[in-house]
């Protein structure tokens, strides 16, 4: 009788405990849940920012009860726990998202000023107008044509002097004869003075038979001037704006050149080199592979 009696107050106190402590589970893990919760509403918000009905749906749906008559079915604490582990993985999932799409604003950003910084720092050269004694020498075709390009600084008598000892081509063309004397000039080293000639063929002969010719020119100029963001936009928009043209795969190859001068990660570097030897790999020359093989080797490029 003791012994019975005994055994049913264990089992009575057992039993009340058990029960304690799952209530105490089912009071921590739905708390659990609240916070989690509350912390997806916030990160849908961040993600999707008054978007109406933009929200990432719910990983948990109804379940269809198929338990068989007389099988316990699954216990609160079970559900809590299963609404938790959904949760959790969602707010990991959004959180990736959202780094995401803030480091590609940052690049998208910084593309943007490097490049807006280049085009008005090139505007500004060309729209500065110079003195009459820093023209360059008006004579031939060229002059008759109107195109005679201008010093972007004043010139000494020395530079001045090497200017006016480059002769000015007569073939009765003046887009031909404005492309030559931009060659000329920089054959010569005389990069500001080249890079003006090339610019007034680029606005004057928009689609000149010259025109892929005085594009690539423009970009290896401003890069032997070390203007490697000027050679970087002017070669970028050879090959953009006619990819058939003469000089097309001659501007990747050198936009390589200027992206390292910039100091671009090597990954850049390589996918300018992997996009000119799928372009063009057929017909490149063998000394412009040779320099591919060795940009490549530099940039440690797969």
């Amino acid at each position: 009788m003791r012994i019975a009696l005994a055994a049913a107050l264990a089992f009575a106190a057992f039993g009340f405990n058990g029960t304690a402590m799952a209530q105490a589970q089912d009071g921590n893990v739905g708390q659990r849940v609240d916070k989690l919760e509350r912390e997806m509403r916030a990160v849908q918000r961040k993600v999707f920012p008054g978007g109406a009905g933009m929200t990432v749906e719910p990983q948990i749906t109804q379940q269809v009860d198929t338990t068989p008559p007389g099988v316990p079915a699954t216990t609160p604490l079970a559900d809590l726990t299963q609404r938790v582990a959904a949760l959790e993985s969602q707010i990991q999932t959004m959180t990736g998202q959202i780094e995401q799409n803030q480091y590609r604003m940052r690049q998208l950003e910084e593309a943007f000023g490097a490049y807006k910084a280049a085009t008005d720092a090139r505007m500004k050269a060309l729209e500065t107008p110079q003195p009459a004694a820093d023209a360059m020498p008006t004579d031939g075709a060229v002059a008759a044509s109107g195109d005679s390009a201008t010093a972007p600084a004043r010139a000494s008598g020395d530079r001045a002097a090497k200017v006016a000892a480059v002769e000015k081509p007569s073939t009765g063309d003046a887009g031909e004869d404005l492309y030559l004397y931009g060659f000329r000039l920089w054959q010569a080293k005389l990069y500001p003075e080249a890079a003006k000639a090339l610019e007034q063929y680029k606005a004057k002969y928009p689609t000149g038979k010259r025109a892929s010719f005085a594009r690539n020119l423009l970009g290896r100029t401003y890069l032997d001037d070390n203007r490697a963001n000027l050679a970087a936009i002017a070669l970028y928009e050879n090959y953009t704006a006619n990819p058939n043209g003469e000089r097309a795969a001659d501007s990747l190859y050198y936009l390589a050149q200027a992206l390292v001068k910039l100091k671009k990660p090597a990954g850049e570097v390589c996918k300018v080199y992997d996009e000119l030897n799928s372009v063009y790999g057929a017909s490149l020359s063998a000394e412009m592979k040779a320099g591919v093989a060795k940009g490549r080797a530099d940039q440690r490029c797969k």
